[in-house]
């Protein structure tokens, strides 16, 4: 079997950054997988499960509502839990999404109240939600996005 793309970085020299993960094409459609990669794998921790939870509601609604909702087709957390993948329709490279990124990250660290959808009748996981540690991983996210800018593997 071939080894998908995503197992050919190294992950042990990984670091927080915004990547281009990879580029899908299909009758003339292009989705673009930005790798939001939050922590160094194998090297750091991996983030709290209610924290990732709750970046994920945050994220999604900050998103789905931006400016660029349309060009979204999803955002989530990776399954080793050390960051985020955002789908987008098109071809941008994460230069063109820094802003976003960073008022994703300010979105979520200014935000205050109820968790979007973290309703029984909207989720089905809605207990396992964590903001202050949530805005605790955005806040490094972000910090580290703005010191070093990596958005190359």
């Amino acid at each position: 079997m071939e080894k998908i793309e995503s197992f050919k970085v190294n992950h042990l020299t990984l670091d927080p950054g915004l990547y281009v993960s990879r580029r899908d094409r299909s009758n003339g459609c292009t989705v673009t997988t930005f790798d939001m990669r939050f922590t160094s794998p194998n090297r750091e921790p991996v983030m709290d499960m209610p924290a990732v939870h709750t970046i994920e509601h945050l994220g999604a609604t900050f998103l789905r509502n931006s400016v660029r909702k349309n060009e979204v087709v999803y955002f989530g957390p990776m399954g080793c839990r050390t960051g985020f993948y955002l789908l987008m329709f098109g071809e941008p490279e994460p230069e063109d999404i820094y802003g976003l990124i960073v008022e994703l990250c300010n979105f979520i660290l200014d935000y205050n109240g109820e968790i979007p959808g973290a309703k029984p009748e909207e989720c089905g996981n809605y207990s396992e939600q964590n903001l202050g540690m949530a805005k605790y991983y955005v806040k490094r996210y972000l910090t580290a996005l703005i010191a070093h800018k990596r958005f190359k593997y």
